[in-house]
């Protein structure tokens, strides 16, 4: 674990070195580009601030990602059972990621109030595509000569979906996982700009118009960490649920002990 971490480590110092070294060579202005030194005095002077915010933000992106999860494996399980459904539901599944959600948050904050309510939606809507499509690629994707032999051998339809069709579609619905990870922490931003009175979004939106710049990237910076913990867990949980897939993941620096 240590020596695959090494390598990013190594190569976010240099990224930090590197951008040290452009401010203090400059005549950039701190409120254009703060030195990261800047960025890790604001994280200190304000962490009471910013882990306040983060756990309203963490528990936002818990519930809606949770959300997405269950929304996206039931959706498409179903959609995955019948050609029929697939053909009927899947485009309009694809146009309506082509809706920009800053477009749509301002209407749900209008239907469902400035509670918890709208966030988890956003974050819900944001991050369940991937996690749909990726199940029903997966599904669609097992073989079939193994689910006739399972079939010939008296095996029924919930029982071959159970040995068979879900363990195998698994890593493709991991990846859909990972992406939806990713996507959540940008969904509760979007929601907490529209409507909210707290949260990391919040606090980005407020220093950003007091031009805080060093504030800002300090909310970006724990904003990250939470999205890369989340990536990193839905990593772990795929390691132990797929284990046949830890030769091909071994060089992950999320996946590998």
């Amino acid at each position: 674990m240590i020596g695959r971490l090494l390598a990013p480590l190594i190569f976010v110092a240099l990224l930090l070195a590197a951008w040290q070294g452009y401010v203090a060579i400059s005549d950039v202005s701190p409120v254009t580009l703060p030195a990261p030194a800047d960025v890790a005095s604001a994280l200190q002077h304000q962490r009471t601030l910013l882990l306040d915010a983060a756990w309203v933000t963490v528990r936002e992106i818990a519930l809606g990602f949770g959300a997405a999860v269950l929304i996206g494996l039931l959706t498409g399980t179903l959609i995955s059972r019948s050609r029929l459904a697939l053909r009927a539901t899947y485009p309009v599944l694809v146009a309506s990621q082509m809706v920009p959600i800053p477009a749509i948050a301002p209407l749900l904050v209008l239907w469902a109030g400035f509670d918890l309510g709208p966030k988890v939606i956003v974050i819900a809507l944001v991050s369940f595509f991937p996690i749909t499509v990726a199940t029903v690629d997966g599904l669609r994707g097992v073989d079939g000569q193994l689910l006739q032999l399972l079939q010939g051998m008296g095996a029924g339809r919930w029982k071959r979906f159970r040995i068979a069709e879900f363990p195998a579609a698994l890593p493709r619905i991991f990846s859909g996982l990972k992406t939806a990870a990713a996507l959540a922490p940008i969904g509760a931003v979007f929601a907490e700009w529209v409507g909210s009175s707290d949260g990391l979004g919040y606090l980005i939106l407020v220093w950003n118009n007091q031009t805080a710049t060093a504030e800002l990237l300090a909310a970006v910076v724990v904003l990250g960490a939470i999205g890369l913990t989340l990536f990193a867990a839905v990593a772990v949980l795929q390691r132990l649920l797929v284990p046949w897939q830890r030769d091909s993941a071994a060089e992950q620096p999320f996946t590998s002990a």
